[in-house]
């Protein structure tokens, strides 16, 4: 079981915005749908883009570079040319900080 640790101030993570954090070695995506945090890999697992990059679309974020897309709930591809999801973390909101497992 990983470790909750502090990645970005939940003022900062408005409905339906996204934002990119490190944390311990990981490249995290962020959103909030429906007043619910949640967290991604932040790399395409086709090409390593960056998906922070990409464009959001509702529940989904569409890769830069070859338009795969991805659900921002469960890390599932949604189009090729990615064939593997992306890694999904745990996260949490106490006071005013998110809070993300690695």
């Amino acid at each position: 079981m990983g470790e909750f640790v502090a990645v970005l101030e939940s003022s900062k993570l408005s409905e339906g915005s996204l934002a990119s954090v490190d944390a311990r070695g990981n490249h995290i995506l962020l959103t909030r749908i429906g007043g619910t945090v949640y967290a991604v890999g932040g790399t395409c697992t086709h090409e390593e883009a960056d998906l922070a990059l990409g464009f959001r679309l509702d529940d989904r974020i569409t890769c830069p570079l070859h338009l795969s897309q991805f659900d921002l709930r469960t890390g599932e591809v949604l189009n090729p040319p990615a064939t593997q999801a992306l890694r999904t973390f745990n996260a949490k909101i106490e006071g005013d900080t998110i809070f993300v497992e690695v």
